[in-house]
C-alpha cells in the first residue's frame, strides 16, 4: 500500500490557514481520483482505493499538527505499507519555500518543521518521502507561528490554487510511478 499523509490542525478555525496547505493537497487529490476522506481511524480521517492497481490510503491526523506522529505510526501499525522509505509520503507546508514552490525529498530531517518531526520521531527514521509545499515566508513583522496560522490573501489565490493542482499531480506520480520520477519533475520551478 500506499499510504499519503497530509499534516494539518483539526477544526474550522484551521480550514484555511496555510499550516493545513497539507490536508489541501490530500483532499485534492482525493477529489481527483475519487477517494473519500470518510473512515473516521487512526485518530484521522481516511480513504482507500486502487489507483492504477496500486492499493493507495489517503489519512489526515486530527490530532493537532505537532503531534501527527502517534496518529501516523498508529496507522503504519495497522495499514499493509511495506517500506515506509518507499511507499510513505508526508505533504507539509514550508515557510522556507516560495508560496506555491514544491519540493519532493526522499528522506532528510525536519527543517524545523513540528509536525514533520514529531512523525520522525514516532515513526523512528528519517528515510520519510516527504512533499513540501511553499507558503512563504512572513513579512518583517509578522512571526513565523502568526504567518502559518493565518489564509491566503485574495491575491495569492491564483498561485494557490495552481500549485495545489500540481501538487495533486506530484502525488500521483508519487504513487504511480516512485518518489525519483516525481522528484525530477515537480521540483523543477512551476511553469511561467
Amino acid at each position: 500500500m500506499k499510504l499519503i499523509v497530509g499534516l494539518g490542525n483539526p477544526g474550522r478555525r484551521y480550514r484555511g490557514t496555510r499550516h493545513n496547505v497539507g490536508f489541501r493537497v490530500v483532499e485534492g487529490f482525493a477529489s481527483r481520483l475519487g477517494i473519500p476522506l470518510e473512515q473516521a481511524r487512526f485518530d484521522g480521517r481516511f480513504g482507500r482505493r486502487r489507483v492504477q492497481g496500486i492499493d493507495v490510503g489517503l489519512f489526515e491526523p486530527q490530532t493537532f499538527m505537532n503531534c501527527s506522529g502517534g496518529a501516523v505510526a498508529a496507522a503504519l501499525g495497522f495499514l499493509p505499507v511495506d517500506d515506509v522509505s518507499s511507499d510513505l509520503l508526508i505533504v507539509h507546508d514550508d515557510v522556507d519555500l516560495p508560496l506555491g514552490r514544491l519540493r519532493l525529498r526522499a528522506q532528510g530531517g525536519d527543517g524545523g518543521h513540528l509536525g514533520l518531526r514529531d512523525v520522525i520521531a514516532r515513526v523512528g527514521t528519517r528515510e520519510l518521502p516527504r512533499l513540501r509545499f511553499g507558503i512563504g515566508r512572513p513579512p518583517d513583522l509578522l512571526d513565523t507561528v502568526a504567518h502559518v496560522l493565518q489564509g491566503f490573501s485574495s491575491s495569492e489565490n491564483e498561485t494557490l490554487t495552481e500549485a495545489l493542482d500540481r501538487a495533486s499531480a506530484a502525488v500521483e506520480a508519487f504513487v504511480t510511478e516512485g518518489i525519483v520520477a516525481a522528484m525530477d519533475r515537480y521540483n523543477a520551478s512551476p511553469p511561467d
